[in-house]
């Protein structure tokens, strides 16, 4: 992938814009810290050369000055809400963040529960933390919120809330996933410093949408893309356009909340700091692309990867058609069709070819290599046996030993209840790796997996958790045809 993002400029401009935000309130700035931390694929796919932990080695230059409150909503604990992505609970996520940000020498002050209204499981979780040292805080339901000004700043309001001690000029607010009431938390703690006496301020921190790159940017209609499931719709932030006469992108839930938060900014503040949505934000990504093609490119692609995951969850019921419709229509608007992704023709002309599921891979120089399933192999796995052959320059000899590869599929077969011996991408890399132990052949192809960073892969049937798993740990952008390998209605 062509590189066209500045990732040092970029950390070097957002720490300096978050001590200038720091210095702007008096000393004291408690920072809504949106999408992720430690993994934001997304961003690195749309804007080549962002590094994904960008934010979290930002952060890390101003640990001196930054503590970490981590806010989860009562309801997500008690629904036990799942982070889609990797597939644990928030409440599980939380106790991740924690160790992810101690690993990098950040402090973690507290925890804090939004939207308390006594449920229980949110009271177990509160033990649980503090049975583990850390300091945990209530901030309760408000009845009407955002809607009823006069309450929220009250002592019925946001005074009734747990005031969070922090000890940090900086205070960034982050979670373990959207909805958990950030943006609440971070006026609640403006409403008790204030009673305090305590100068502090707010300000907002999320990648997308680029607030100074084009509306129909590539870029920002990805982050449509990105978001179909949240249905939020890029605009131009008319509060922005009426105070200072130019332009800017903000997305429609910010846009509708704004005169909400400013009346609570004047009911808590006695002012508010802000004249649009966007002056509330500190992002510089924008001035970081030194390459606008490549990452409109970047960008484009990333539209088609969204649109055809929307289709695999609609069909398996994790999606409505009407995130189907939104993503072909910003397919339609960033004007990409499928065949600007080589690798999908491939696997679907392999499929009919042979009449089995098959798929492809684009490997960095533009070459396309396929694989089909047979007895031994599933697709994915005869895909990535055969890139490595042809990134490694290997002749297309088996690099799988029949004495490695009979044992495991007898395991499979006759103790693990599995229906077929057929390997699994997982499987075949294990495989592979003992054979490396004493063969040069398969030792050179294990080399050859960094490679794969980065490559578009295409599959003519959704694959199973565990194969879709490997490719995302390889770095590999893979998609998937919204069918399955067979015709039952119960898959794993």
């Amino acid at each position: 992938m062509k590189i066209g993002f500045d990732n040092e400029k970029y950390i070097q401009m957002q720490s300096e814009q978050i001590l200038n935000r720091i210095s702007q309130f008096g000393g004291k700035l408690y920072l809504e810290f949106g999408g992720k931390l430690f993994d934001d694929y997304h961003a690195s796919r749309v804007l080549p050369g962002f590094a994904p932990d960008s934010k979290i080695r930002m952060l890390t230059q101003l640990k001196d000055s930054a503590e970490i409150v981590i806010v989860i909503s009562s309801n997500d604990i008690e629904k036990n809400k799942l982070r889609g992505d990797i597939g644990i609970t928030y409440d599980q996520e939380v106790l991740r963040l924690i160790d992810a940000f101690r690993s990098r020498g950040l402090y973690v002050g507290s925890v804090a529960m939004t939207r308390f209204n006594g449920q229980a499981a949110a009271e177990a979780f509160q033990q649980h933390l503090e049975n583990l040292g850390l300091k945990v805080y209530r901030l309760h339901d408000i009845p009407d919120y955002p809607s009823s000004i006069p309450t929220i700043a009250s002592d019925s309001g946001f005074g009734k809330n747990d005031y969070i001690e922090t000890q940090r000029n900086l205070v960034v607010i982050t979670a373990p996933g959207p909805g958990s009431g950030k943006m609440a938390a971070c006026l609640s703690q403006l409403y008790h410093e204030s009673r305090r006496g305590v100068q502090a301020g707010y300000a907002k921190f999320e990648t997308f949408p680029i607030w100074n790159l084009p509306l129909k940017h590539p870029v920002n209609l990805a982050y449509e893309a990105a978001t179909a499931d949240l249905a939020d719709v890029n605009m131009i932030d008319p509060f922005h356009l009426e105070a200072y006469g130019t332009m800017a992108v903000n997305y429609n839930r910010d846009v509708e909340i704004f005169p909400v938060l400013r009346s609570i900014f004047e009911g808590v503040l006695g002012h508010c700091p802000y004249k649009s949505p966007t002056d509330m934000g500190v992002n510089m990504a924008g001035y970081c692309i030194f390459d606008d093609e490549a990452v409109n490119s970047a960008a484009r692609s990333e539209i088609i990867r969204r649109h055809y995951n929307a289709l695999v969850n609609y069909s398996q019921g994790g999606s409505s058609a009407g995130e189907v419709y939104k993503t072909e229509l910003l397919m339609k608007q960033a004007g990409v069709t499928a065949a600007d992704r080589p690798c999908i023709a491939a696997a679907m002309k392999v499929t009919e070819e042979v009449g089995r599921p098959a798929c492809a891979i684009e490997l960095p120089d533009g070459r396309i290599v396929t694989g089909k399933m047979s007895d031994l192999l599933q697709p994915s796995s005869a895909m990535l046996l055969n890139a490595l052959k042809v990134l490694g320059g290997i002749e297309d000899i088996h690099l799988l030993s029949p004495q490695v590869i009979e044992p495991v599929q007898a395991l499979k077969t006759r103790h693990l209840d599995y229906a077929n011996p057929r390997l699994q991408t997982e499987e075949v890399l294990l495989a592979l790796s003992i054979c490396a132990a004493n063969d040069e052949t398969a030792r050179l192809a294990l080399e050859q997996l960094d490679k794969l960073k980065g490559c578009d892969c295409h599959s003519s049937v959704i694959l199973s958790q565990a194969d879709a798993g490997v490719f995302k740990r390889l770095g590999v952008n893979l998609t998937s045809e919204p069918r399955f390998e067979g015709t039952n209605l119960y898959h794993k």
